[in-house]
Order: structure tokens, then C-alpha cells, then sequence
């Protein structure tokens, strides 16, 4: 399958971030706030691993990314340009793509097969071409023969690994991964680090309490608390 990673526009440069947030300040309603004057850049090629206590925003970073949530101020340009309005993140959500920490967030179709080709076909990609990435899909993510089975009825882990593929059948140039490993056994968490490992083109964000996966999968850990991001 062939990314986009790496790939870099007129109005992108070697040196600029491809995500870069500055001075951004949010609070959910009626509390306290999540970050005051918040600061973080990522760049293309980095795999970083996001850790902190629970309530820290690590989540809430996500979904600022991607436009879910909204700063009350602050500046947030992804991939060169300044992103405020929803029309804005179109083109973030088909660059980037988030792995809710729930699957069941995530998938919706009857079928895995249906749930995987959503994201291509939305992306407009034909018939032909859908189908192909589909097939590659299942058998980078060691998939194959799980295109007829029933969403509802997969386990927990076959959820997590269906989250997974619905996400990178897009062919997203930055994934942006929530507790990948949550509830997983040993045996799953081993092949998504695999499936990671085995991709080193791949720049992404994982926010995982897993110290162990995070040294398999990461070239660098963060600790995100008080509002503020450091490297650990």
C-alpha cells in the first residue's frame, strides 16, 4: 500500500511542523481549563508516545487536532495552514487519522469488509481501487478472511485491530492512536506492535499507559500534565 507520508505541499516545508499549536487555551464548560497557553509542535517522520494521569487532556489534544473540540483561543495550523472553522478540518480528517480509544466508536457497519471500504469510498476512491486497499488493508493488519464477519459479534481485541484497519484504509499520513492496547491480551498487543514496527514510514501519536509498548513502538515519550508537555 502506498502512503502519503513524507509527501509535501507547496505551502509545506523540510522544516515546518505538521502540526503546531500555539498559545491554545480550552476548558469543557463550567471547569477548570485543560490547557492555558499550550504549546506542541509534531513533524512528519516522529513517533512519539503520550503519557500523564487520567483527566490530563491527552484525549482532549486529539480532538483539537481533529476538530471535534475547539479552542477558546490560540492558533492551531496543521500541514501549513491555519485550521478554526469545521470546513477547515476536511482535509485534516482525510490526512489524519484518530483510533478512538473505544472500537465501538469507531465501527458501524454490519459487516468488517463494509466498515473498512467507508473511508476510502468516502475519500471517493472507485470501486477497483477500494477493493484493492481493502485487501491490503486485511493483510498488513493480518485481516484476511475477516471480510464477511459480523462486526457485532468480533472480540473485544478483533475490534481493536478493525478500528485499527478502518483508520489506515485511508492511507492517512499521520495516525493519532488513543489507548491502542487498552483491555488487549498479550498475544494482540504484540502484533500491533508488529504491524507499527513493520511500517517505519508511519509518523504518529500514541497515548498508551503501556510503558512497554510505548519503548517498542516510539522514538520519544512525552509527559503531558498540568497543561504542560515535556520529554521523559
Amino acid at each position: 500500500m502506498h502512503y502519503r507520508i513524507g509527501v509535501i505541499t507547496m505551502k509545506e516545508t523540510e522544516n515546518e511542523a505538521a502540526i503546531k499549536i500555539a498559545n491554545l487555551s480550552f476548558a469543557y464548560p463550567s471547569r477548570d481549563y485543560v490547557f492555558k497557553k499550550f504549546n506542541f509542535n509534531f513533524s512528519k517522520g516522529e513517533r512519539i508516545g503520550l503519557v500523564g494521569p487520567n483527566g490530563s487532556g491527552k484525549t482532549t489534544l486529539f480532538h483539537l487536532i481533529m476538530g471535534l473540540l475547539h479552542p477558546s483561543e490560540g492558533k492551531i495550523k496543521i500541514f501549513g495552514k491555519e485550521r478554526k472553522v469545521e470546513k477547515d478540518f476536511i482535509e485534516v480528517r482525510e490526512r489524519i487519522g484518530l483510533v478512538f480509544q473505544d472500537p465501538d466508536d469507531q465501527l458501524f457497519s454490519p459487516t468488517v469488509a463494509e466498515d473498512i471500504a467507508f473511508g476510502p469510498l468516502n475519500l471517493r476512491k472507485n470501486y477497483q481501487e477500494t477493493k484493492k486497499i481493502l485487501k491490503e488493508t486485511l493483510e498488513a493488519l493480518g485481516l484476511a478472511g475477516f471480510e464477511d464477519r459480523i462486526t457485532y459479534n468480533l472480540s473485544y481485541g478483533e475490534k481493536r485491530l478493525v478500528s485499527l484497519a478502518t483508520v489506515w484504509a485511508m492511507q492517512p499520513e499521520i495516525l493519532l492512536l488513543d489507548e491502542p492496547t487498552i483491555w488487549l491480551d498479550e498475544g494482540t498487543i504484540e502484533k500491533i506492535v508488529q504491524i507499527l514496527n513493520n511500517h517505519p514510514h508511519l509518523s504518529y501519536i500514541i497515548i498508551s499507559h503501556d510503558k512497554k509498548f510505548l519503548k517498542e513502538t516510539t522514538n520519544g515519550i512525552y509527559l503531558l500534565d498540568n497543561g504542560k508537555i515535556k520529554k521523559v
